[in-house]
């Protein structure tokens, strides 16, 4: 498993001066060790992970956004049980995010499962970049994703200022 920080310390949920340091200057969040620990200790007992890579995580107000190999995305997106031990493993909801991403295919994971029909990006005046994304069907109470979650995750992660469209085509 690869991590921020060292396999060691993940495992034992104690970091050393080095990992430590790394927090202390920035390099590191709190988020990072966090999520480290819990999949480190996850993997202990679901070999399924012990192979993942987590590049970094993001904690907005109860969201946890994990940057992972696009491998590992797609092992727990094939596997509703990974997902919920996943997700029970964190206080709050999980994002499955591909470390290194474009804003384009970052918004598109955050949307997962639902399909995307558009992203456009517009520069208003002042240097501003205005986003819409333009959503497969149409909005209920019971629509999958929590639209103004992804709204604050996609302006505290990539710092963008997103509006979110449906279309229904029936």
């Amino acid at each position: 498993m690869i991590l921020p920080i060292c396999g060691f310390d993940a495992k034992n949920a104690v970091l050393c001066p080095k990992c430590e340091n790394k927090v202390e200057s920035g390099e590191l969040t709190k988020a990072d060790v966090d999520a480290s620990i819990i999949l480190a200790k996850t993997a202990k007992t679901n070999k399924m992970i012990e192979n993942f890579t987590l590049y970094s995580c993001k904690e907005f107000q109860g969201n946890f956004v994990l940057s992972l190999a696009k491998n590992d995305i797609m092992i727990i997106r094939q596997s509703r049980t990974l997902y919920r031990l996943l997700q029970e493993q964190f206080n709050g909801k999980i994002w499955l995010v591909e470390a290194d991403e474009n804003d384009k295919r970052f918004i598109e994971d955050l949307f997962f499962p639902t399909k995307i029909l558009s992203i456009n990006a517009v520069w208003a005046p002042g240097g501003v970049q205005k986003t819409k994304a333009v959503v497969s069907g149409k909005w209920t109470p019971k629509f999958p994703i929590d639209t103004e979650k992804v709204v604050q995750i996609v302006k505290n992660a990539r710092n963008l200022d997103i509006e979110i469209e449906f279309e229904d085509k029936r």
